[in-house]
């Protein structure tokens, strides 16, 4: 299942890892800016709604 990477294993596992722990944190960062634009604009249009 796991193929033989010889001498090359430490190197390659851990460029894995470091890419998966960097596409996490993109995928946080992106979720948690949706969240904090979502909130923004509801309050924009909460607040023109109310003017009408």
């Amino acid at each position: 299942m796991i193929p033989d990477l010889g001498k090359y294993a430490d190197t390659v596992l851990s460029a894995y890892a470091i890419s998966i722990l960097l596409l996490v944190a993109l995928v946080v960062l992106s979720l948690r800016r949706g969240r904090k634009v979502r909130e923004e604009m509801e309050r924009t249009e909460a607040r023109l709604t109310s003017r009408r």
